[in-house]
Protein backbone atom coordinates (compact mmCIF):
# COMPACT_ATOMS: atom_id res chain seq x y z
CA UNK A 1 0.00 0.00 0.00
CA UNK A 2 0.97 3.38 -0.91
CA UNK A 3 1.39 6.32 1.14
CA UNK A 4 -0.45 9.73 0.32
CA UNK A 5 -3.80 10.51 -0.20
CA UNK A 6 -6.51 7.69 0.76
CA UNK A 7 -8.24 5.97 -1.55
CA UNK A 8 -11.11 7.37 -1.07
CA UNK A 9 -10.06 11.22 -1.85
CA UNK A 10 -8.44 9.51 -5.34
CA UNK A 11 -11.59 7.90 -6.78
CA UNK A 12 -12.99 11.57 -5.94
CA UNK A 13 -10.35 13.55 -7.71
CA UNK A 14 -10.58 10.51 -10.54
CA UNK A 15 -14.18 11.25 -11.03
CA UNK A 16 -13.76 14.86 -10.82
CA UNK A 17 -11.36 14.95 -13.42
CA UNK A 18 -13.61 12.63 -15.41
CA UNK A 19 -16.32 14.81 -15.31
CA UNK A 20 -14.79 17.76 -16.69
CA UNK A 21 -13.18 15.75 -19.45
CA UNK A 22 -16.75 14.55 -20.22
CA UNK A 23 -18.13 18.08 -20.34
CA UNK A 24 -15.64 19.57 -21.93
CA UNK A 25 -15.73 17.04 -25.20
CA UNK A 26 -19.36 17.54 -25.11
CA UNK A 27 -19.20 21.29 -25.59
CA UNK A 28 -16.71 20.86 -27.80
CA UNK A 29 -18.85 18.29 -29.17
CA UNK A 30 -22.00 20.35 -29.58
CA UNK A 31 -20.07 23.31 -31.30
CA UNK A 32 -19.32 21.26 -33.91
CA UNK A 33 -22.83 19.32 -34.45
CA UNK A 34 -23.87 23.29 -34.42
CA UNK A 35 -22.08 24.34 -37.28
CA UNK A 36 -23.29 21.04 -39.41
CA UNK A 37 -26.77 21.65 -38.07
CA UNK A 38 -26.36 25.51 -38.50
CA UNK A 39 -25.71 24.93 -42.75
CA UNK A 40 -28.56 21.97 -42.77
CA UNK A 41 -30.94 24.75 -41.27
CA UNK A 42 -29.86 26.81 -43.88
CA UNK A 43 -31.06 24.83 -46.75
CA UNK A 44 -33.84 23.93 -45.20
CA UNK A 45 -35.16 27.59 -43.98
CA UNK A 46 -36.90 29.38 -46.74
CA UNK A 47 -35.54 32.97 -47.49
CA UNK A 48 -32.95 35.00 -45.87
CA UNK A 49 -33.03 33.86 -41.84
CA UNK A 50 -29.82 34.68 -40.46
CA UNK A 51 -28.06 36.63 -42.78
CA UNK A 52 -24.91 35.38 -43.87
CA UNK A 53 -23.16 32.20 -43.91
CA UNK A 54 -21.56 32.86 -40.94
CA UNK A 55 -24.23 34.16 -38.99
CA UNK A 56 -26.40 31.25 -40.22
CA UNK A 57 -23.27 28.71 -38.27
CA UNK A 58 -22.91 30.58 -35.28
CA UNK A 59 -26.73 30.40 -35.10
CA UNK A 60 -26.72 27.02 -35.83
CA UNK A 61 -24.63 26.58 -32.71
CA UNK A 62 -26.72 28.22 -30.35
CA UNK A 63 -29.34 26.45 -31.69
CA UNK A 64 -27.85 23.46 -31.02
CA UNK A 65 -26.92 23.96 -27.77
CA UNK A 66 -30.43 24.81 -27.07
CA UNK A 67 -32.33 21.73 -28.76
CA UNK A 68 -29.73 20.02 -26.80
CA UNK A 69 -30.37 21.50 -23.67
CA UNK A 70 -33.42 20.93 -24.03
CA UNK A 71 -33.71 17.68 -25.77
CA UNK A 72 -31.68 16.94 -22.25
CA UNK A 73 -34.43 18.29 -20.18
CA UNK A 74 -37.20 16.53 -21.93
CA UNK A 75 -35.63 13.42 -23.78
CA UNK A 76 -32.44 12.66 -21.48
CA UNK A 77 -30.23 12.72 -24.30
CA UNK A 78 -26.82 13.13 -23.39
CA UNK A 79 -23.70 15.07 -24.68
CA UNK A 80 -21.95 11.36 -24.39
CA UNK A 81 -24.17 10.50 -27.84
CA UNK A 82 -23.08 12.85 -30.33
CA UNK A 83 -23.50 9.93 -33.56
CA UNK A 84 -27.08 9.04 -32.39
CA UNK A 85 -29.82 10.17 -34.88
CA UNK A 86 -31.66 11.92 -32.14
CA UNK A 87 -29.54 13.88 -31.07
CA UNK A 88 -28.94 15.24 -34.45
CA UNK A 89 -32.55 15.46 -34.80
CA UNK A 90 -32.54 17.74 -30.97
CA UNK A 91 -30.07 19.79 -32.83
CA UNK A 92 -31.08 20.49 -35.87
CA UNK A 93 -34.82 21.50 -34.56
CA UNK A 94 -33.23 23.37 -32.36
CA UNK A 95 -30.93 25.05 -35.16
CA UNK A 96 -34.15 25.90 -37.35
CA UNK A 97 -35.91 27.13 -34.14
CA UNK A 98 -33.16 29.79 -33.73
CA UNK A 99 -32.70 31.00 -37.28
CA UNK A 100 -36.57 31.35 -37.36
CA UNK A 101 -36.45 33.14 -33.99
CA UNK A 102 -33.61 35.41 -35.66
CA UNK A 103 -35.70 36.09 -39.13
CA UNK A 104 -38.72 37.52 -36.79
CA UNK A 105 -36.61 39.78 -34.74
CA UNK A 106 -34.72 41.17 -37.63
CA UNK A 107 -37.24 41.51 -39.97
CA UNK A 108 -39.09 43.50 -37.13
CA UNK A 109 -36.51 45.95 -37.06
CA UNK A 110 -36.12 46.25 -40.61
Amino acid sequence: MSRGAPQGTQDARDSAAHRKEVITMGIIGWIVLGLIVGAIAKAIVPGEQGGGWLATLLLGVVGAVVGGLIGGGIFGIGLEEFWSLQTWLVALVGAVAVLLVWGLVTRRRA
